[in-house]
């Protein structure tokens, strides 16, 4: 029997879940104008009905961990975390901007990831593409003043990332840009990188935490008083 895996991508507004069984997905939208927690339950429940299975019958869960929206990250990876504590499946979390540069144009080799980290910050990530096609980081996600790290971007850099929207002001009418719909993770994509990247073990799953970088807006107000 084909792999059956529950695909949770909650990083942004509009979140997205999937099944996959073998190669193909099975998608659902969540409703942007709700919280996620309100939503996914029952929307993952009518991707199992529509599939005629359920729960224990997953070979795990890929879950989306950021950075991105500090309520949707918490939502996904406590959802996944609690699923395959109550079925047995696998847990693999796989990280949002290597998500987004795996939809990157064939002739792109070196595409930099960004986003809103706030206050004129941006998440930043850079990945290359390697000899077997795959993409490897060239450093560790951070974060950095978004028109510094704009301004030192060379020809060669394709850019990618929600962050594209945010900082348009800083970019160069000659860098080159993914397209639109790529800069936000899809479910294909998120499978396709999630199958190389680990499982959780037993104890890996209870410490699991999305990727922030960052305390939430309420926490960042209480520690600059």
């Amino acid at each position: 029997m084909s792999e059956r895996w529950l695909l949770l991508e909650t990083s942004g507004r509009a979140g997205r879940i999937g099944l996959a069984v073998g190669d193909e997905v099975r998608e659902a939208a969540l409703d942007p104008t709700r919280r996620h927690n309100r939503d996914l339950a029952p929307t993952v429940q009518g991707l199992f009905n529509a599939e005629g299975m359920t729960a224990k019958e997953l070979t795990g869960v890929m879950v989306s961990i950021g950075p991105g929206s500090y309520t949707g990250l918490r939502v996904g990876a406590m959802s996944a975390k609690a699923l395959a504590y109550a079925t047995g499946c696998r847990l693999v979390p796989v990280p949002t901007f290597a998500i987004i540069a795996a939809q990157s144009p064939i002739d792109c080799v070196l595409v930099e990831v960004i986003g809103d980290a706030l206050q004129g910050q941006a998440y930043v990530q850079r990945f290359q593409r390697g000899a077997d096609g795959a993409w490897q980081t060239t450093e560790d996600l951070h974060i950095e003043p978004a028109a510094v790290r704009l301004g030192r971007l060379t020809p060669e850099v394709w850019l990618s990332g929600p962050g594209i929207t945010t900082f348009e002001k800083f970019i160069s009418p000659e860098q080159k840009c993914v397209d639109t719909a790529d800069r936000v993770p899809g479910l294909v994509a998120l499978l396709n990188v999630g199958r190389r990247c680990p499982s959780l073990s037993r104890e890996e799953i209870f410490r699991l935490e999305p990727l922030y970088l960052r305390g939430s807006s309420a926490e960042e107000k209480v520690l600059s008083r």
